[in-house]
């Protein structure tokens, strides 16, 4: 199957990005081992993402767990890294960045990646694209140009502790939910930066195919 227009949006079962780029025209397909909540079955492949990656893909946009990778979760890297937990999520990361297409999008929030392989060509934020709120989200690009701001708003309301540290109050407020809804909220991605993502890099895709 020809790779025109073909874009993978590897796990990603929110579709978040997936609907802005079908948006757009695109042959836009998500991936993920839980089934999609965007409302389009159809468009989503519930497997691991890592045979796909050997089909023909314009553009390969993924969202791989960061789990065992960022430094929130600090505390917890030396039992991972004896279990082998650290060690399956960086080879994941990885595959990924070795795929073979020419155009490739890895998001993650600031971790272990950037000393193990390679700092990320840009850091952003939600607040430059829109969405008052503050998630330091790190890109490693190949083929593809920074993502430029879009709207650049307020950076949202903080909870401040006692110990003097403080957190956004989204990320704060996610902490009241159950574990596994907890983790969705916190590694959503938000709207600006997903509409961002669809515009900018799909305009190179059209580029590239005339």
């Amino acid at each position: 199957m020809s790779a025109a227009n073909r874009i993978l949006v590897a796990c990603e079962e929110s579709q978040t990005v997936t609907k802005e780029l079908r948006l757009l025209g695109l042959q836009a397909f998500s991936c993920d081992i839980e089934p999609c909540t965007g409302g389009h079955p159809e468009w989503h492949y519930q497997e691991n993402v890592l045979p796909l990656l050997k089909q023909d893909w314009e553009m390969i946009i993924a969202f791989p767990p960061c789990t065992h990778l960022a430094a929130s979760g600090a505390r917890w890297f030396e039992a991972k890294k004896l279990d082998g937990r650290q060690q399956e999520g960086i080879d994941f990361f990885m595959q990924i960045a070795a795929a073979r297409c020419d155009r490739v999008a890895i998001e993650n929030p600031v971790g272990i990646m950037s000393s193990l392989w390679r700092k990320p060509n840009q850091i952003i934020q939600p607040y430059q694209y829109g969405d008052p709120f503050t998630k330091t989200t790190c890109l490693w690009l190949k083929g593809l140009p920074l993502l430029q701001p879009t709207c650049i708003v307020n950076k949202g309301e903080r909870v401040k502790f006692a110990s003097g540290k403080s957190q956004p109050k989204w990320y704060s407020d996610a902490f009241k939910l159950p574990p596994k809804e907890r983790a969705a909220v916190r590694s959503k991605t938000f709207h600006g930066i997903a509409k961002a993502m669809a515009s900018q890099w799909s305009a190179q895709c059209m580029k590239g195919a005339t």
